[in-house]
Protein backbone atom coordinates (compact mmCIF):
# COMPACT_ATOMS: atom_id res chain seq x y z
CA UNK A 1 0.00 0.00 0.00
CA UNK A 2 2.62 2.20 0.83
CA UNK A 3 4.80 2.01 -2.19
CA UNK A 4 1.54 2.29 -4.45
CA UNK A 5 0.81 5.61 -2.69
CA UNK A 6 4.48 6.77 -3.29
CA UNK A 7 4.19 5.59 -6.55
CA UNK A 8 1.20 7.62 -7.52
CA UNK A 9 2.32 10.89 -5.81
CA UNK A 10 6.10 10.28 -7.56
CA UNK A 11 3.90 9.86 -11.17
CA UNK A 12 1.81 13.45 -10.19
CA UNK A 13 4.98 15.01 -9.08
CA UNK A 14 6.59 13.76 -12.55
CA UNK A 15 3.55 15.16 -14.35
CA UNK A 16 4.32 19.23 -12.88
CA UNK A 17 6.65 20.10 -15.83
CA UNK A 18 8.11 22.78 -14.25
CA UNK A 19 9.54 24.50 -17.69
CA UNK A 20 5.91 25.43 -18.84
CA UNK A 21 5.50 26.52 -15.33
CA UNK A 22 8.34 29.64 -14.94
CA UNK A 23 8.12 29.97 -18.51
CA UNK A 24 4.44 31.28 -17.97
CA UNK A 25 5.57 33.50 -14.78
CA UNK A 26 8.69 34.61 -16.98
CA UNK A 27 6.05 35.63 -19.79
CA UNK A 28 8.52 33.01 -21.56
CA UNK A 29 6.06 30.80 -23.21
CA UNK A 30 6.92 30.76 -26.74
CA UNK A 31 10.16 29.48 -25.51
CA UNK A 32 9.13 26.03 -26.77
CA UNK A 33 8.37 26.80 -30.38
CA UNK A 34 12.23 28.46 -30.59
CA UNK A 35 13.47 25.17 -29.66
CA UNK A 36 14.82 22.41 -32.19
CA UNK A 37 13.09 19.37 -30.34
CA UNK A 38 10.48 21.52 -28.39
CA UNK A 39 11.72 19.95 -25.19
CA UNK A 40 9.85 21.77 -21.81
CA UNK A 41 12.72 20.89 -20.04
CA UNK A 42 15.77 22.46 -17.99
CA UNK A 43 18.08 23.40 -21.55
CA UNK A 44 15.79 25.14 -23.25
CA UNK A 45 14.56 26.84 -20.11
CA UNK A 46 18.11 28.42 -19.49
CA UNK A 47 18.85 29.00 -23.25
CA UNK A 48 15.12 30.61 -24.61
CA UNK A 49 13.95 31.78 -20.81
CA UNK A 50 17.06 32.78 -19.18
CA UNK A 51 19.26 31.92 -16.54
CA UNK A 52 16.55 32.05 -13.76
CA UNK A 53 13.98 29.95 -15.83
CA UNK A 54 16.43 27.60 -16.50
CA UNK A 55 18.03 27.36 -12.58
CA UNK A 56 14.04 27.25 -11.00
CA UNK A 57 13.06 24.80 -13.69
CA UNK A 58 16.39 22.48 -13.34
CA UNK A 59 16.04 22.93 -9.08
CA UNK A 60 12.22 21.96 -8.87
CA UNK A 61 13.06 19.17 -12.31
CA UNK A 62 15.58 17.59 -9.84
CA UNK A 63 13.53 18.05 -6.50
CA UNK A 64 10.36 16.28 -8.25
CA UNK A 65 12.31 12.99 -9.03
CA UNK A 66 14.15 13.36 -5.08
CA UNK A 67 11.55 13.57 -2.56
CA UNK A 68 9.21 10.87 -3.67
CA UNK A 69 11.89 8.66 -3.11
CA UNK A 70 13.53 10.23 -0.74
CA UNK A 71 10.30 9.94 1.47
CA UNK A 72 9.32 7.06 0.46
CA UNK A 73 12.54 5.30 1.70
CA UNK A 74 12.16 7.39 5.14
CA UNK A 75 8.99 6.51 5.69
CA UNK A 76 9.37 2.77 5.59
CA UNK A 77 12.70 3.04 7.85
CA UNK A 78 10.34 4.62 9.87
CA UNK A 79 7.77 1.47 9.48
CA UNK A 80 10.40 -0.77 9.37
CA UNK A 81 9.24 -1.74 5.91
CA UNK A 82 10.95 -3.26 3.13
CA UNK A 83 11.50 -1.28 0.36
CA UNK A 84 9.94 -3.73 -2.08
CA UNK A 85 8.43 -1.53 -4.49
CA UNK A 86 11.49 0.91 -4.55
CA UNK A 87 12.31 -0.13 -8.47
CA UNK A 88 8.60 1.77 -9.24
CA UNK A 89 9.04 4.61 -6.41
CA UNK A 90 11.99 5.23 -8.76
CA UNK A 91 10.78 4.81 -12.06
CA UNK A 92 7.55 7.11 -11.43
CA UNK A 93 8.72 10.31 -11.63
CA UNK A 94 10.32 9.96 -14.49
CA UNK A 95 7.90 7.84 -16.45
CA UNK A 96 5.63 11.07 -15.02
CA UNK A 97 7.65 14.07 -16.42
CA UNK A 98 8.00 12.05 -20.08
CA UNK A 99 4.07 11.28 -20.15
CA UNK A 100 2.92 13.86 -18.09
CA UNK A 101 -0.47 13.37 -16.81
CA UNK A 102 -1.31 17.22 -16.60
CA UNK A 103 0.06 17.79 -20.68
CA UNK A 104 -1.86 15.15 -22.73
CA UNK A 105 1.50 12.80 -22.05
CA UNK A 106 3.70 15.48 -24.29
CA UNK A 107 6.71 15.63 -21.63
CA UNK A 108 10.02 16.33 -21.71
CA UNK A 109 13.70 13.53 -21.72
CA UNK A 110 13.60 13.40 -17.99
CA UNK A 111 17.28 13.74 -17.56
CA UNK A 112 17.12 15.90 -14.63
CA UNK A 113 14.31 14.50 -13.08
CA UNK A 114 16.11 11.10 -13.27
CA UNK A 115 19.45 12.44 -11.30
CA UNK A 116 16.85 13.93 -8.71
CA UNK A 117 15.50 10.33 -8.46
CA UNK A 118 18.81 8.92 -7.96
CA UNK A 119 19.57 11.12 -5.25
CA UNK A 120 16.53 10.36 -2.97
CA UNK A 121 18.69 7.26 -2.67
CA UNK A 122 21.25 8.87 -0.82
CA UNK A 123 23.45 7.74 1.42
CA UNK A 124 23.43 5.19 -1.73
CA UNK A 125 25.53 7.72 -3.78
CA UNK A 126 26.86 5.06 -6.47
CA UNK A 127 23.72 5.32 -9.10
CA UNK A 128 24.00 8.55 -9.43
CA UNK A 129 27.74 9.09 -9.33
CA UNK A 130 27.57 6.33 -12.21
CA UNK A 131 25.17 8.58 -14.33
CA UNK A 132 26.90 11.90 -13.33
CA UNK A 133 30.71 10.26 -14.43
CA UNK A 134 29.03 8.93 -18.24
CA UNK A 135 27.43 12.27 -18.86
CA UNK A 136 30.77 13.73 -18.17
CA UNK A 137 33.10 11.51 -19.64
CA UNK A 138 30.52 11.86 -22.89
CA UNK A 139 30.57 15.67 -23.07
CA UNK A 140 34.33 16.29 -21.79
CA UNK A 141 36.67 13.31 -22.75
CA UNK A 142 34.91 11.10 -25.46
CA UNK A 143 32.66 13.75 -26.89
CA UNK A 144 29.83 12.15 -28.17
CA UNK A 145 27.12 14.59 -30.35
CA UNK A 146 24.89 16.00 -30.59
CA UNK A 147 22.92 15.60 -27.59
CA UNK A 148 20.29 12.75 -28.95
CA UNK A 149 23.11 10.11 -29.08
CA UNK A 150 25.27 11.49 -26.15
CA UNK A 151 22.15 10.83 -23.50
CA UNK A 152 21.52 7.35 -25.26
CA UNK A 153 24.78 6.21 -24.73
CA UNK A 154 24.93 7.73 -21.41
CA UNK A 155 22.31 5.70 -20.43
CA UNK A 156 22.82 2.00 -21.84
CA UNK A 157 26.76 2.64 -20.58
CA UNK A 158 24.67 3.21 -17.15
CA UNK A 159 22.70 0.26 -17.22
CA UNK A 160 25.50 -2.01 -18.01
CA UNK A 161 27.93 -0.34 -15.36
CA UNK A 162 25.07 -0.56 -12.64
CA UNK A 163 24.26 -4.22 -13.33
CA UNK A 164 27.72 -4.65 -12.19
CA UNK A 165 28.48 -2.24 -9.34
CA UNK A 166 24.98 -1.80 -7.74
CA UNK A 167 23.83 -4.73 -5.22
CA UNK A 168 20.11 -3.87 -5.10
CA UNK A 169 18.30 -5.53 -8.13
CA UNK A 170 15.66 -3.14 -7.05
CA UNK A 171 17.69 0.07 -8.20
CA UNK A 172 18.81 -1.18 -11.29
CA UNK A 173 15.50 -2.47 -11.91
CA UNK A 174 14.39 1.03 -11.48
CA UNK A 175 17.25 1.97 -13.86
CA UNK A 176 16.42 0.45 -16.63
CA UNK A 177 12.61 1.31 -16.45
CA UNK A 178 13.57 4.66 -16.23
CA UNK A 179 16.00 4.43 -19.03
CA UNK A 180 13.22 2.41 -21.69
CA UNK A 181 10.82 5.55 -20.72
CA UNK A 182 13.81 7.63 -21.80
CA UNK A 183 14.36 5.81 -25.06
CA UNK A 184 10.82 6.20 -26.09
CA UNK A 185 10.75 9.64 -25.73
CA UNK A 186 14.03 10.66 -27.77
CA UNK A 187 12.67 8.25 -30.24
CA UNK A 188 9.47 9.75 -30.46
CA UNK A 189 10.57 13.30 -30.20
CA UNK A 190 10.83 15.82 -32.57
CA UNK A 191 14.27 16.53 -32.68
CA UNK A 192 16.47 15.93 -35.51
CA UNK A 193 18.37 12.60 -35.25
CA UNK A 194 21.74 13.88 -36.84
CA UNK A 195 24.36 11.66 -38.03
CA UNK A 196 26.40 10.84 -34.18
CA UNK A 197 29.81 12.12 -34.18
CA UNK A 198 32.57 10.94 -31.14
CA UNK A 199 35.80 13.12 -31.00
CA UNK A 200 38.58 12.62 -28.10
CA UNK A 201 38.34 16.19 -26.31
CA UNK A 202 41.81 17.28 -28.00
CA UNK A 203 40.04 17.49 -31.12
CA UNK A 204 38.36 20.37 -32.93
Amino acid sequence: MTMMVFVVLGYLSGSVLYAKVFAKLFGKEEMFALSKDHNPGASNAFVFGGFWCGLLTLIFDVLKGFLPVFLYLACCRYQNEPASGLAFVIAAPVIGHIFPLFYEGRGGKGIATTFGCLLGLLPIWQPVAVLAMFFIFFSVILRISPHFHRTLVAYFSSVLCMACLIDSSAIRLGFVIITAAVCIRMFTSQEEKEKMEVKLFWMH
